[in-house]
């Protein structure tokens, strides 16, 4: 499983428990209770009752993988090729000069300005993270800071 990725399931995981699903309804087929069918697919008895009535209100085809849960990314495969060769070309190559830093701010502001498509924030972290790129928070200085006291303790050193 990839939870820790902030995904959810593999396609394999998926087809493997919707596999457990559909030998669940063959026992419901046969009168076998949901109880008795949690204990024989190993599976909790909560989620046997709820796959139970699924089952009755909409057969074998109520139990079957509905596929990759979330929303769907609003790129397409296409624009998402074209959004990793703009971030490898490095934020200068895009109007932010003062640092070489890409913050999921400028990715959004990127993903706006060439795709014409708004994403937050925490939606370009996610994209930036399934393209192989991790954000940077740029440093920021202390408003209370003395550049003058500084200088002097840098030539100090």
């Amino acid at each position: 499983m990839r939870y820790a990725d902030g995904g959810g399931l593999t396609p394999t995981g998926r087809r493997r428990r919707e596999s457990v699903r559909m030998q669940a309804a063959e026992l419901f087929e046969q009168q076998i209770k949901p109880s008795e069918v949690a204990g024989r697919l190993r599976v909790s008895v909560k989620s046997a009752y709820q796959w139970h009535q699924l089952w009755r209100e909409g057969g074998v085809q109520a139990l079957a993988s509905r596929g990759p849960s979330g929303s769907r990314c609003r790129l397409s495969p296409r624009s998402l090729e074209k959004l990793a060769a703009y971030l490898e070309q490095g934020p200068a190559a895009h109007g932010w000069v003062e640092d070489q830093v890409w913050t999921a701010s400028r990715v959004a502001t990127l993903i706006g300005r060439k795709f014409h498509i708004t994403y937050s924030v925490s939606g370009a972290t996610r994209l930036m993270h399934r393209l192989g790129f991790s954000p940077r928070v740029p440093a920021r200085r202390v408003a209370e800071r003395d550049e003058q006291a500084v200088a002097v303790w840098k030539e100090a050193a």
